[in-house]
């Protein structure tokens, strides 16, 4: 099956018409909590007890059998039972150790035992909801391919990203995904929110979905039982002490400050920043903020050339990205100055 989205499931779960399967895949934890809920609140409060069932993958005697057997209990007083299976990545992709075939665990499965799963999916019960919730999924193995991927409705939840690992990220794009769901936070919080608040949170959080739930939690919560948040309660909650500035190195590019650059790429990367996301931002930088024609050919050349080598594994990829940064912070007298965006 085609991927679905959470609106999608959303809108089946208001018909009341839910698949009998779904997949919940990816980084953003509060919105497959929130799908995971959502979805089992189709059996009435009163029979959930008889009728929600929740077990994590890789505990013992949860094996891909017993979930396959548990989803097709029928439901009790209710025409419909819900099973949640949580860290389904260690269903779906389990540490590996040694040879390619052997599961980092002292509870492997048996050989085969994803058969039985595989089989339900391909035959489930109409009266049951299987929702499996994982971090992420090994395409390879035959649960995957088999399984989930030809029978399941699967769910993309990478957050600002909408994909694992992007080549190219939309950095204006994920900012206004960011600065929406900032606003839809403070709404459902009944709370209003100053514009450049939710623009400064957004920001921060670049696009990483994690820091910008948790950053939205502290900031509700900081301004809890005020009518409106202002720029100054956000700027109390995502400082610069407390969060890294995703735009720093551009910012010092802008400046023409090669050595702040650096210095601010190393700690980008070595808070864990991927390369491509890096590469990104630069390129919107060259996009965005260059504006003589001479400087932009050697500039786009330039990155170019660095996502070639990325791609290409022409070099280490911090290598690489300073190089870029070098190259950049060498057409500063043709930068424009800055504007919010």
């Amino acid at each position: 099956m085609p991927p679905s989205s959470p609106s999608a499931v959303r809108a089946s779960i208001a018909r009341r018409e839910p698949a009998p399967v779904y997949l919940l895949v990816g980084d953003d934890d509060a919105e497959i909590v929130r799908l995971t809920a959502e979805l089992t609140a189709l059996v009435e409060d009163e029979l959930r007890a008889f009728n929600v069932e929740r077990l994590y993958a890789g505990e013992k005697g949860v094996t891909a059998a017993s979930i396959a057997e548990a989803a097709r209990m029928l439901p009790m007083m209710s025409d419909r039972r819900v099973l949640v299976v949580l860290r389904g990545e260690r269903l779906l992709k389990p540490k590996r150790r040694g040879r390619v075939d052997e599961i980092e665990s002292s509870e492997d499965e048996p050989a085969g035992d994803a058969d039985g799963l595989v089989e339900y999916l391909q035959r489930p019960e109409p009266s049951t909801t299987l929702v499996v919730a994982a971090s992420d999924v090994d395409r390879t193995r035959k649960i995957w391919k088999s399984g989930f991927q030809k029978h399941a409705v699967v769910v993309e939840c990478w957050g600002l990203k909408g994909e694992k690992d992007p080549k190219y990220l939309d950095l204006r794009a994920i900012a206004r995904r960011a600065e929406q769901l900032v606003r839809q936070a403070a709404a459902e919080a009944g709370q209003q929110i100053d514009p450049a608040a939710a623009r400064l949170v957004a920001e921060r959080a670049g696009a990483d979905i994690v820091r910008l739930r948790g950053d939205l939690d502290r900031l509700l919560l900081f301004a809890a039982g005020k009518p409106k948040i202002s720029l100054a309660d956000a700027r109390e909650v995502v400082s610069a002490e407390s969060s890294q500035d995703n735009w720093a190195v551009t910012t010092a590019i802008q400046q023409g400050n090669s050595a702040e650059a650096l210095r601010q790429l190393a700690l980008a990367l070595d808070s864990g920043a991927v390369p491509y996301m890096v590469l990104g931002q630069l390129a919107w930088f060259v996009r965005e903020k260059l504006a003589d024609p001479r400087r932009i050919k050697a500039a786009v050349d330039a990155l170019f050339r660095t996502d070639l080598d990325l791609k290409t594994s022409g070099g280490d990829p911090r290598v690489l990205l300073e190089r870029l940064v070098v190259e950049l912070c060498g057409a500063r007298e043709s930068v424009r100055r800055p504007s919010a965006w």
